[in-house]
């Protein structure tokens, strides 16, 4: 889902050496600089600085979303990006499409494998849970959800919004009972919330849970600060609905 309340930027001045600056929490490392501005075909050089709120670990995309700021600060090929992530990450994000929204994303092969009518418009309320999990692109250890795929392309086509959301529910659960953690209270809380399903990372510690416009309790954040999540948010996605 694309989220306008999570982001990374970053500045570019010509200099004679590489240099990364952070404000905040390093998401990129130099070398990881380095290789990006290589497989973007970019000089090694330059006055780089980054900033951002995404927490590494939290399965937000913070490496990625870094990586394209970055890129693009330095005048990058926009053709180039995802090619030029994975081979920086091994895993990447479609953080560098228009619309990340409407496909079905390889992250190991930086391809997309299907595109999809945008999902209608809906609120997310969001937090983290448990520990920060980092990418490892070597882990395979995903449930399958390709019986999924075709109900998910159906209710996109009709903007069925609560059939997404419970598509949404069975993917995270999937995820949830093959890689933990145990006792994960998100469908509890889905339930408490009223919320019409909840989505998870498939690595890291982010929760979402997916609402009808309109319809998200006052007391949500609070909800989940309760239920043990960190740093709650919400925003607004998708197309009219």
């Amino acid at each position: 889902m694309k989220c306008d309340v999570l982001y990374a930027q970053a500045t570019y001045a010509p200099a004679s050496e590489l240099r990364l600056g952070h404000s905040g929490v390093a998401a990129v490392t130099h070398d990881q600089l380095r290789a990006l501005l290589s497989a973007t075909g970019k000089p090694a050089s330059g006055d780089f600085s980054l900033s951002g709120n995404i927490l590494p670990g939290v399965g937000a995309g913070s490496s990625t979303a870094s990586l394209i700021a970055l890129a693009r600060a330095a005048g990058a090929d926009e053709t180039r990006l995802s090619a030029a992530c994975l081979r920086v990450e091994g895993a990447t994000d479609p953080l560098m499409l228009s619309q990340p929204d409407r496909v079905l994303w390889s992250s190991r092969r930086a391809e997309i494998c299907a595109e999809f009518k945008a999902p209608p418009r809906c609120e997310i309320v969001g937090g983290y849970l448990g520990d920060p999990i980092r990418t490892d692109p070597c882990d395979s250890a995903f449930a399958d959800i390709s019986d999924l795929v075709l109900l998910w392309e159906q209710a996109a086509n009709r903007s069925d919004l609560a059939r997404l959301a419970a598509l949404a529910s069975a993917a995270a659960e999937r995820t949830t009972r093959l890689r933990g953690p145990s006792g994960d209270p998100s469908a509890a809380i889905a339930r408490q919330l009223g919320a019409l399903g909840h989505a998870r990372a498939h690595t890291g510690s982010a929760r979402a849970f997916i609402f009808a416009p309109g319809t998200v309790p006052e007391t949500a954040e609070a909800i989940l600060t309760r239920a043990g999540l960190s740093e709650a948010f919400r925003f607004s996605t998708g197309s009219e609905y």
